[in-house]
């Protein structure tokens, strides 16, 4: 079967709520001794591995450790989340990107034994200098764009659910991208950079028309319809067959706890919905993923990709950005 790849953002109770500008986010508030094992008793079940991107605050904090512990013992890759989740990383110096990745890596590997290869920015969060960063640490590739068109309109979303003051919008003025990134390959591709390229991994959009299909996004349609959820779902990966597009598919912690196993998150799409509901049609969704598609952790999906000489190159396009830094 053709190749695809799976990885989760370990995104935690306060991440959302620090994103979301509410107030209680510094106690860091956390639901990880309850979605790590569900998760990995779903994956176990069903005979899949997948990449978790790990958020370094999270790794260094010793009343995770049993979670961590968890996916340390696993077959399960780790993958760096940034180390303080902000999704205007990319308006840091290059000085403070490369002390966030390098305390996230500390901080992950202390916590679980294992060393990240992988990045994904918070809130697609990246830049030339994040890039640059990650190459010269050595890092195998990048997970960090969503190529689509419909980032400001996600955006939009967050903003009127939220208490944003002007320079909390403006910090996040690029969260879940722009137009322009729905220009980007969905297959995989190299970043040119400074002395090498650097692999990146798109979360895989519907080829062609460019929307979301990654589960948090299913699931919210399943609110207005489960059986057209599940067909467009169906749609998006027999579109990836046909167009030979290998797809990276993108999980999200939220989409295995409902509105009954976590409080405080309504905002969030799909949250008013059961935890058991949800399992349900998550065991679903990647029960037809698993049937079209060879699914490894993105890892090992990178070292298969690696091997393609035929693989296009690409300058980094991103905006150009502010001084300001955080």
């Amino acid at each position: 079967m053709p190749l695809a790849c799976l990885s989760l953002d370990l995104d935690n109770q306060w991440s959302y709520l620090k994103v979301h500008n509410d107030p209680g986010w510094e106690a860091f508030p956390s639901y990880l001794d309850v979605v790590v094992p569900r998760v990995l008793g779903v994956l176990e079940s069903m005979g899949l591995r997948l990449t978790f991107f790990i958020v370094g605050q999270d790794a260094a904090l010793p009343v995770n450790g049993g979670a961590f512990a968890q996916l340390g013992d696993s077959a399960h890759e780790v993958g760096n989340h940034s180390f303080s989740h902000e999704p205007w990383l990319h308006l840091y110096s290059r000085a403070e990107i490369e002390a966030e990745l390098d305390h996230a890596e500390a901080a992950i590997v202390s916590a679980t034994g294992k060393r990240p290869v992988g990045f994904r920015g918070p809130g697609f969060s990246v830049s030339t200098e994040v890039l640059e960063v990650l190459r010269a640490r050595g890092y195998r590739f990048d997970a960090s764009t969503l190529p689509s068109y419909i980032g400001p309109l996600a955006r939009t979303y967050y903003f009127l659910t939220a208490r944003l003051n002007d320079q909390a919008r403006e910090d996040r003025s690029n969260l879940f991208g722009s137009v322009r990134d729905g220009l980007r390959p969905v297959k995989p591709y190299r970043w040119r950079l400074h002395g090498g390229t650097l692999l990146e991994i798109p979360v895989t959009t519907f080829p062609v028309v460019r929307v979301p299909f990654h589960l948090s996004y299913v699931l919210y349609l399943s609110t207005f319809s489960p059986l057209a959820a599940r067909a467009y779902f169906r749609s998006a990966l027999e579109a990836c067959r046909a167009t030979r597009v290998p797809p990276s598919l993108l999980l999200h912690p939220l989409d295995f706890l409902g509105g009954d196993d976590v409080a405080g998150l309504d905002f969030f799409p799909a949250m008013k919905m059961k935890g058991a509901t949800k399992l349900e049609r998550v065991r679903g969704y990647l029960g037809d993923f698993a049937r079209l598609f060879e699914v490894l952790p993105m890892g090992e999906f990178a070292q298969a990709v690696e091997a393609d000489e035929g693989l296009a190159e690409r300058s980094p396009d991103f905006e150009q950005q502010k001084d300001q830094v955080v």
